[in-house]
């Protein structure tokens, strides 16, 4: 199976028209956003302090509009696109790839404890004004060490990013408690999520996720449109478009490979359900992306 596409660091430099200096990570003071129309994903991590102004963010299926001063954290499997909200735009961004920030660190499975890179709901943190100054100050040292020669340059970005994570962190749980609501329509709705996010490439079937998640199909689907709007089985079928969305960028994957990485019977099948989702063959898709 080839390997899926993914933005470079080199890729993102060139994107932001900022000089590509190092392999594992790097900086973005923007003013503006390149947007992209097409959904895609990035080989690495990314932490974005929005300062000014405003932007959309489609994480996945769920769409946010953020006002400054927020945090924005994305993992390398998110797949994401951005579209204009205002004509003023500043943004800092630090994307790092997880072999640099965990070269010396003993515990490979770090990120597992912090999931608001990977969980479609935690993406975004309106900040208040401390903690604004707090990653105000943060960013603008990440600024100073990269302009700055310095022998002990990577290993200082590395553990400001660390230092980044960690207050991320503080400041979810400082805010989050006590607000999540323990009703059982939004927990039901978030373990379909996580469960959808890691089955979706070869699984389909509604009967699948209510099995896993103990309740009868119909009662799943209900649950999940009176929270989300949409239905579960739309949930589904949504989220393997936007995946085929992100496959049929890659030119180097034909048609009928994507169809099988994301486990249909066939092509036709495959070109059927996309048509259905996307309102073009998949082969139509891949033309207007010329």
């Amino acid at each position: 199976m080839k390997e899926i596409k993914t933005f470079s660091l080199s890729r993102h430099s060139r994107l932001f028209a900022v000089p590509d200096t190092s392999r594992e990570y790097l900086f973005i003071p923007a003013e503006g956003h390149p947007y992209l129309e097409e959904p895609y994903r990035a080989e690495s991590y990314a932490i974005a302090y929005l300062k000014e102004g405003a932007v959309f963010l489609q994480a996945g299926l769920n769409e946010y509009e953020i006002n400054a001063p927020s945090i924005i954290t994305l993992g390398p499997s998110v797949i994401r696109s951005f579209r204009k909200r205002s004509e003023l735009l500043k943004m800092d961004i630090i994307f790092f790839k997880d072999a640099f920030l965990l070269e010396k660190y003993v515990d490979v499975l770090f990120f597992n404890n912090y999931d608001f890179f990977e969980n479609a709901d935690l993406h975004v943190f309106n900040l208040n004004d401390v903690y604004h100054i707090k990653f105000s100050r943060f960013f603008e040292i990440i600024q100073l060490t990269l302009a700055t020669a310095n022998y002990h340059q990577a290993p200082i970005i590395r553990n400001l990013i660390f230092a980044l994570i960690y207050e991320i962190d503080a400041f979810h749980r400082q805010h989050s408690a006590g607000r999540q609501s323990s009703l059982t329509g939004y927990t039901l709705f978030s373990k379909f999520k996580q469960l959808l996010n890691r089955n979706f490439m070869h699984e389909r079937k509604l009967e699948f996720y209510a099995d896993h998640l103990h309740v009868m199909p119909k009662s799943l689907s209900a649950a999940i449109k009176k929270q989300s709007g949409r239905s579960a089985g739309k949930w589904i079928d949504e989220t393997i478009a936007l995946e085929a969305k992100v496959l049929l960028q890659n030119k180097m994957l034909t048609v009928s490979q994507i169809s099988d990485m994301l486990n249909f019977s066939n092509q036709s099948v495959f070109s059927k359900f996309f048509r259905a989702n996307a309102g073009m063959s998949p082969v139509a898709y891949r033309k207007k992306l010329l």
